[in-house]
């Protein structure tokens, strides 16, 4: 890591800690309208986690199902500055993506970064694998749908962190349906890591 990295993770952080005020009192219903507001990073430790994981895989096609604020691209791009690899970042919101995009280069990373604004599934399609890793944190009725679009283009020992697992309990359901949608495919082992908001994790074997 950097300075550079440092100053960002912690403007990032200080983000977090001041909308975790205002999110504390809104009802659930008043949270749902807004929630584009807020940051919602995948959190610090998860953060780390999926850095170590993909600098120990030695992963260089890398990519995020939902850019959103950039907490994330953070970790992954600073990952790929190791491996030499790059992230293919995906995000409907060109406006979350412009803040992203402003934060990785106060962070030194861009140069890491593919920027891809505009439908998940449409730009997944102009992906071309072997992908070496992937961190699913979008919509979550489009886990899914994305999960079949990326299967086909993994590379052997290929992984999927899958977001939001555990947390918030609203968003269980499509959970559920996701890592049923995972145990359906032969070829992938998979893990529940009750870390963060929990992550699916998910190896492919073929």
């Amino acid at each position: 890591m950097t300075h550079e990295f440092d100053r960002v993770l912690a403007r990032y952080n200080q983000r977090v800690r001041d909308e975790a005020v205002v999110q504390h009192d809104l009802p659930i219903a008043n949270f749902r309208a807004r929630r584009d507001e807020f940051l919602l990073p995948i959190g610090e430790e998860v953060g780390w986690f999926l850095r170590a994981l993909i600098i120990a895989r030695g992963a260089k096609t890398i990519v995020e199902l939902g850019t959103s604020y950039g907490y994330s691209t953070l970790f992954l791009a600073d990952a790929a500055r190791v491996t030499g690899g790059v992230v293919h970042t995906l995000d409907i919101a060109a406006d979350k993506q412009a803040y992203a995009r402003t934060q990785m280069e106060h962070a030194g990373l861009c140069a890491y970064v593919a920027w891809r604004p505009g439908d998940a599934l449409k730009s997944l399609q102009a992906i071309k694998g072997p992908i070496d890793f992937v961190l699913v944190d979008l919509w979550k009725e489009l886990y899914v749908p994305c999960l079949e679009l990326i299967l086909p283009k993994m590379s052997d020992n290929g992984v999927i962190a899958a977001d939001n697992m555990l947390f918030p309990a609203f968003s269980r359901p499509d959970s559920e349906v996701y890592r049923a949608a995972v145990k359906s495919k032969p070829e992938l082992q998979s893990m529940l890591l009750p870390i963060g908001s929990g992550i699916e994790l998910s190896c492919v074997w073929r």
